[in-house]
């Protein structure tokens, strides 16, 4: 009889990545501290302190860490998603918008793909990569999480990947949304705190 399915499954070396998604200067930073003060809040007091936290426990155990910015592959836009261009979503190609925000900059040899819709896994390669990496169990923090994080969770469980989304690691606008889209999505994942993923970093297979 073969093994029972379950995402409850531990970190294994080659085959776990951690995606953060869209934490760049265009999407946190002043503008947004102005604009949106309770996410920046929740961002600036939550997230990004367990992304760092995340990342350094990922590196430490030599995972994968793959990031996703919104980025144009051109400098007007063109090459956006119907849906980007709707919604006024116009960071240009190499612009400083576009750059994952200093405190958690890539390091080293880390992949960090532009994208141009909600899921990544509609305008970048990123499925193709997660198989020639041999990724099948990705860990997801970032933004937002009722719109590009709801996509993604979504479209990996579709695309046959253990999608774990870390539900402290993610915000959206206002509380109120990421919590109802934690609960909209809850059925595609699993559901770790931060706490949780680095206790199985620190016994990864």
């Amino acid at each position: 009889m073969p093994e029972p399915l379950t995402r409850d499954r531990p970190i294994v070396k080659g085959r776990t990545a951690l995606l953060i998604v869209d934490v760049q200067n265009g999407t946190y930073g002043p503008a947004q501290a102005a604009s949106k003060p309770e996410f920046h809040a929740a961002a600036s007091a939550r997230v990004i302190p367990n992304i760092r936290s995340l990342l350094d426990a990922f590196r430490r155990a030599r995972l994968e860490v793959i990031y996703t910015v919104i980025e144009n592959s051109t400098k007007d836009g063109r090459d956006r998603s119907l849906d980007y261009k709707l919604s006024g979503f116009n960071i240009a190609k190499g612009s400083w918008e576009a750059r994952v925000i200093e405190d958690i900059a890539p390091q080293d040899d880390e992949i960090v793909l532009p994208k141009t819709s909600s899921s990544a896994f509609n305008s970048t390669n990123l499925d193709y990569l997660l198989r020639n990496i041999g990724i099948e169990d990705a860990f997801v923090a970032g933004f937002l999480t009722d719109q590009c994080i709801d996509h993604v969770v979504k479209d990996g469980a579709d695309r046959g990947y253990y999608m774990n989304c870390v539900h402290d690691a993610c915000a959206a606008e206002t509380e109120a949304r990421h919590d109802a889209a934690l609960q909209c999505f809850q059925g595609y994942c699993r559901m770790l705190s931060t706490d949780e993923v680095l206790k199985l970093v620190v016994k990864p297979q």
